[in-house]
C-alpha cells in the first residue's frame, strides 16, 4: 500500500506571513484594555454607537440620538410644566385672582397645555408629524372599543371639571356617600379628603354623572337646623324665648338673615321644635351644632324646660269573672240523649 508523501516542515522555515497569522489569532482572543484608547476614540465610538438606527418611521431614521433626545425633550417639557403650575398658584395668579379654585384650574390647564406642546414638539423632532399623531389616536380609539372606555370617561370628566368647575379645590362636596374636601383635581380621577382626614382617589366621571352635594358652591354660608323635642306642659313661649336666646348668644350664628324657630309637629310625647340659624362656614357645622346642642341643654335647664323621654299609655285588661256554666253538647244534651 502507498503511503502519502509527508512533509516535515522545520519550525525555523516558517514564513513571515505565517507568524503574523498566528499572533493577529492570538491578540483577537485578548479583551481590549480600555487604556489603549484615547478620549478622542472613545468619543468617537459613543458618537457612531448613538448613530446607529433603530428603525424608520414614514422614511425618516431613527437612531439611539434621535431617541435619547426626545426622551429628554418629554421629561424637559414635563419639569416645566410642573414648575410653571407651581409659579403660578404661589407667586404670579395670587395677585390677580382672588378665587383660590379659579387659580388651582389655570395653573392646570397652563401645565396641560405646556405638556402637550412639548409632546407636539418631541414627536416633530423624532419624524412623526400630525398625521402621523391622527394615526396613533386612530389605533387609540380602536382600543378604546375594547376596554379603555372608562379612562376615556374619566379622562373627558377631568376636562369638564375643569372648565365647567362645577367643583373646585377646597370645596366641601358629598358624592357617592362621601363626604369631604376637594384637595386636588386631576385629569383623571379627584382627591377627596373625608372629615376624618382620609384621602379617597374618586373616578371624575363619578362628578358628572351622578348627582353630587357641592356644601360651598359660590357660598360658603349654610343655614343650620337643629331639632329639639319639649314637654306639652311646657310654656311655649318660654320654649321661643330660650331657643332665641341660644341662638343670639352665640358667636357662630349670623345676625343677617336672622334665625328662626319652628314648631314642627305635635309628637307622641312632645312638641317637635327646629332652630334654624344661618352659619358662615358651611364645613364648621358639626362643630356649631354640637355647641349649640350643648347650649340648648344649659339654656333649657335654667328656663325649667322638659326635654321628655318617649312615653306610651299602657292599659292592661282585667280578666272578666264568669260563673262556670255547663256547656251542653249535642251528645250531652238529655233530650237527645232520650232519643
Amino acid at each position: 500500500m502507498s503511503q502519502l508523501p509527508t512533509t516535515n516542515t522545520p519550525l525555523d522555515s516558517l514564513s513571515a506571513d505565517s507568524a503574523d497569522f498566528f499572533v493577529s489569532a492570538d491578540s483577537a482572543m485578548q479583551i481590549p484594555n480600555p487604556s489603549d484608547y484615547t478620549l478622542g476614540e472613545t468619543l468617537n465610538y459613543i458618537w457612531d454607537l448613538l448613530q446607529v438606527q433603530l428603525f424608520t418611521l414614514r422614511d425618516n431614521p431613527v437612531t439611539f440620538l434621535k431617541l435619547l433626545i426626545f426622551l429628554l425633550l418629554l421629561a424637559g417639557f414635563s419639569f416645566l410644566a410642573s414648575l410653571l403650575k407651581r409659579t403660578l398658584n404661589n407667586r404670579i395668579l395670587p395677585r390677580f385672582v382672588n378665587d383660590s379654585g379659579l387659580q388651582y384650574t389655570l395653573s392646570r390647564m397652563s401645565q396641560y397645555i405646556l405638556v402637550v406642546i412639548g409632546i407636539f414638539i418631541s414627536f416633530q423632532f423624532l419624524g412623526i408629524n400630525m398625521t402621523g399623531l391622527a394615526v396613533i389616536f386612530g389605533f387609540l380609539s380602536v382600543g378604546i372599543g375594547f376596554g379603555l372606555q372608562n379612562i376615556t370617561s374619566n379622562f373627558i370628566s377631568g376636562l369638564i371639571v375643569l372648565f365647567e368647575r362645577p367643583i373646585s379645590v377646597g370645596d366641601r362636596v358629598s358624592v357617592s356617600d362621601i363626604e369631604g374636601d376637594i384637595q386636588e383635581i386631576n385629569i383623571r380621577s379627584t382627591t377627596v379628603k373625608t372629615l376624618d382626614n382620609i384621602s379617597i382617589i374618586v373616578p371624575n366621571s363619578e362628578f358628572v354623572t351622578k348627582n353630587v352635594i357641592n356644601f360651598s358652591h359660590g357660598d360658603t354660608t349654610y343655614r343650620l337646623g337643629i331639632d329639639v323635642g319639649v314637654s306639652y306642659s311646657s310654656d311655649l313661649d318660654k320654649v321661643l324665648k330660650a331657643l332665641n336666646e341660644v341662638a343670639e348668644e352665640s358667636e357662630h350664628v349670623l345676625e343677617n338673615p336672622k334665625h328662626d324657630v319652628h314648631l314642627r309637629s305635635f309628637g307622641d310625647s312632645s312638641w317637635d321644635m327646629k332652630l334654624l340659624a344661618w352659619i358662615p362656614d358651611v364645613k364648621k357645622r358639626y362643630q356649631v351644632q354640637n355647641e349649640l346642642n350643648q347650649a340648648i341643654v344649659r339654656k333649657f335647664a335654667e328656663f325649667d324646660i322638659e326635654i321628655p323621654f318617649p312615653q306610651r299609655d299602657l292599659h292592661v285588661r282585667s280578666g272578666l269573672d264568669q260563673s262556670k256554666k255547663d256547656i251542653k253538647h249535642g251528645s250531652e244534651d238529655s233530650e237527645t240523649s232520650k232519643k
